[in-house]
């Protein structure tokens, strides 16, 4: 299969793949471009996978196990995801709190004084609380943000588990209204 391919410009990442050997790196990149060009439609579905693993010598088990460590990964991708629009949103509302209450001190000192006084201070230290927050927020990597992220993640599960706790004690409570829902 690999011989059909045509040589590309790109350096192969191991000093044996010019005597036909490639690293795994390599032949993954390589199928990757070939499953690629082959099925343009984007998708395979699950018995494909199961007959291209077969081709590549692949265990069944092993195929099983691959794929539940993508799951996996593609859930944790999403709750990441989720945790970051949580943080944006959170952001945006400090910084609608921020521009409304600073505004608010701002006109009340000019009305006053006539003059920026005391409310150019606050300003100043809010907004660079703000900055501060701004920096956090958009920061995606380092031990703080796994830190934040796994904190929001318990929550996350927390609050999951009590409500399902909470529906488990209404269903007893009140059997005849679930069966009446499931209608």
């Amino acid at each position: 299969m690999a011989t059909d391919l045509p040589k590309t410009s790109q350096t192969p990442s191991s000093d044996s793949a010019s005597s036909g050997y490639y690293d795994q790196e390599d032949v993954q990149q390589i199928l990757q471009l070939a499953i690629a060009r082959q099925h343009d439609s984007g998708q395979f579905s699950r018995q494909e996978l199961v007959e291209m693993a077969a081709e590549l010598g692949i265990s069944l088990e092993t195929l099983q196990k691959a794929e539940a460590d993508w799951i996996e990964k593609q859930k944790d991708l999403q709750m990441r995801q989720d945790f970051d629009r949580y943080r944006r949103s959170r952001f945006k509302s400090n910084v609608v709190k921020y521009a409304i209450a600073n505004g608010f001190l701002i006109a009340l000192n000019l009305l006053m004084s006539h003059q920026l006084s005391w409310s150019l201070y606050i300003a100043l230290i809010w907004g660079g609380s703000l900055t501060w927050n701004a920096w956090k927020t958009f920061s995606l990597e380092g031990e703080e943000y796994e830190r934040e992220y796994q904190k929001w993640r318990l929550k996350k599960q927390i609050g999951q588990s009590i409500q399902s706790i909470g529906n488990a004690i209404e269903r007893f409570l009140n059997p005849q209204n679930t069966s009446n829902d499931a209608n």
